[in-house]
């Protein structure tokens, strides 16, 4: 008998026309100590799921069974995780976990309780803050809080609905490694509901695709037989592991990525030209911007730039001496952990922060302030909720070509809308859109405006796994139909690799500055399919993985700054 079993669940929301089926034949055997990742995408019923399994909500339909009885409400003998920590502000790290272990272990002396709850919470790693509240501690902090209030309820299932999808990579990596450590050690039944791939590759035993809805069903499941301990760098040059990550994303593709661009190949782009608001270059920038190479093979020049902020304690130098040259029509990612400068150095190249010192080159005028030469698409597309896909993208366009007539001025809207597979959706408003079409809006409006650099501040970041393949591969066509100069922030390391001609590596802030740059030969177009076959991806994945590890724990590496010549 199997320690939990899900037998032909269903459930449905609603009524009559209004009636949504999230989940429908759901069946799935776990047995006792097994770690089962369920990889979903947003809307596919992954919190409908986990939610039934921890008796939160009741099936319309089948049987959850644990140890032979029906699960007909939630019992501390499943604990939840849930992607939001749901902490009480008023209540220390010890007090937040204090309230379930006071509630399950009411016979238990106060001591015995006390030794519990430090137990845990020195298990999560948070023995130093034990006494901080929520409003003191970092996301990851918190995340760590709800896995040792769960822990310490002592459950025979544990269930985490996507407990690390908000945290930043370095942070997630190191709750992997905790929750792997812990399960390693008590052998708790585990299922983990995720949207990363990786992710599930590193916990699991067996990874089950929960096919989007509505009626979402189970998909194949793939049974994970790397040797443990895994451990994600050692992975990198491991066949088994390529072989299975690329079956699993490309089963994930296949029953998704249909739902990319429609893009309507019969709409022209019209012949016009936008304006140019750029004042005179000073004479400092001209001599500064003297070329000693053709002028399209430094077409964008920062030039030793620095960011500092004034502190109570003192000047803090945030980004210094960031030094590079792009060439025109070149893609540059720009990688590094949290808190490297990455988003700092965008901003100053938008003319959103003032820069310190040096200066930023861009088609020989110097960066002083934003100006439409510059699209910029953030991690929260900053649409106004009230105009319509189209009226949002036209805002840009109308300021941009006002001696074109108005219907140029549409046509250029609809046609990066269809470019970006949102024509049926031009005229919805943007409340309505998902967040995966808003940030579609953004990249259009950002294209729209046809500038000389494209600036990219970890655009996909907030989205789930399926979602950002797609918008990686619009961005990568219409990237490659206008060959504009452009730079992505980004905290993935595919992402990086997927999208540029150079990764530029950010050693750690304070004062951060590149600290490697590694050319991508890989040939365009692109795809996500191909990159996953090509010989030279992984490789390009160790190194990397390699830097990044090298600053994982907030030393300054090894690698150093380049000199100027390896900068260009």
């Amino acid at each position: 008998m199997a320690f939990l079993e899900l037998q032909g669940i269903a459930k449905s929301y609603g009524s009559g026309a209004a009636k949504t089926d999230v989940l429908k034949d759901i069946n799935l055997s776990i047995e006792e100590g097994e770690f089962v990742a369920i990889v979903g995408f947003s809307g596919s019923g992954k919190t409908t799921l986990i939610s039934a399994m921890a008796g939160l909500i009741k099936p319309d339909a089948g049987r959850i069974v644990m140890k032979g009885k029906d699960i007909d409400g939630p019992a501390p003998e499943r604990g939840v995780v849930f992607q939001n920590y749901s902490l009480m502000p008023w209540l220390s790290v010890a007090g937040n976990i204090g309230l379930a272990v006071d509630v399950l272990f009411k016979d238990e002396t106060k001591a015995q309780r006390r030794a519990r709850v430090e137990k845990y919470v020195d298990m999560v790693g948070l023995g130093h803050a034990i006494t901080r509240k929520p409003a003191e501690l970092s996301g990851g902090m918190r995340q760590r809080v709800a896995v040792a209030r769960a822990l310490a309820m002592e459950p025979e299932v544990l269930l985490l609905d996507e407990p690390l999808s908000a945290l930043d990579a370095l942070t997630r990596a190191n709750l992997q490694d905790e929750i792997e450590e812990i399960w390693s050690r008590d052998k708790k039944t585990v299922v983990l509901i995720t949207n990363d791939v990786d992710e599930a590759i590193l916990l699991a035993d067996r990874i089950i695709p929960l096919n989007p809805g509505p009626g979402a069903t189970f998909g194949p499941e793939f049974k994970v037989a790397i040797p443990r301990p895994r451990d994600r760098a050692a992975m990198n040059h491991d066949a088994a592991f390529k072989a299975l990550r690329r079956d699993v994303t490309q089963y994930l593709m296949s029953v998704g990525v249909d739902r990319g661009s429609e893009a309507e190949d019969d709409l022209i782009l019209p012949n016009v030209v936008p304006i140019d608001l750029h004042t005179k270059l000073p004479q400092v920038a001209r001599d500064a911007a003297q070329p000693r190479m053709p002028h399209d093979e430094r077409y964008c020049d920062f030039a030793k730039i620095s960011k500092v902020y004034p502190t109570p304690k003192g000047p803090l130098t945030v980004v210094e001496g960031f030094d590079l040259r792009m060439k025109r029509g070149e893609f540059i990612s720009i990688i590094g952990h949290s808190g490297c400068g990455k988003s700092t150095v965008l901003s100053m190249a938008a003319g959103l922060n003032p820069i310190s010192e040096g200066g930023i080159i861009l088609d020989g005028r110097e960066v002083s302030d934003a100006g439409p030469d510059r699209g910029v698409v953030f991690q929260a597309p900053s649409l106004f909720p009230w105009l319509t896909a189209l009226e949002n993208v036209a805002l840009g366009v109308d300021k941009v070509y006002p001696h074109a007539t108005q219907p140029e001025r549409e046509a250029i809207v609809r046609y990066y809308l269809s470019r970006v597979g949102l024509s049926a959706a031009a005229d919805k408003p943007a409340c309505e859109l998902s967040n995966g079409m808003k940030q579609r809006v953004g990249i259009a409006r950002a294209f729209a405006l046809s500038p000389k650099l494209l600036l990219l501040d970890e655009p996909f970041g907030m989205l789930d796994s399926l979602t950002r393949w797609e918008l990686q591969e619009v961005l990568m066509e219409v990237w490659t139909r206008t060959q504009v100069t452009a730079i992505c922030v980004t905290h993935d390391v595919d992402e990086a690799i997927l999208l540029a001609d150079r990764v530029i590596m950010m050693t750690n802030g304070p004062n951060a500055r590149v600290g490697k740059i590694m050319d991508v030969d890989l040939p365009r177009p692109r795809s996500r399919k191909q990159l996953l076959e090509h010989p030279k991806y992984y490789e390009y994945r160790a190194e990397l993985l390699d830097f990044l590890e090298e600053y994982e724990h907030g030393h300054q590496g090894k690698s150093g700054s380049p000199t100027t010549e390896e900068a260009a």
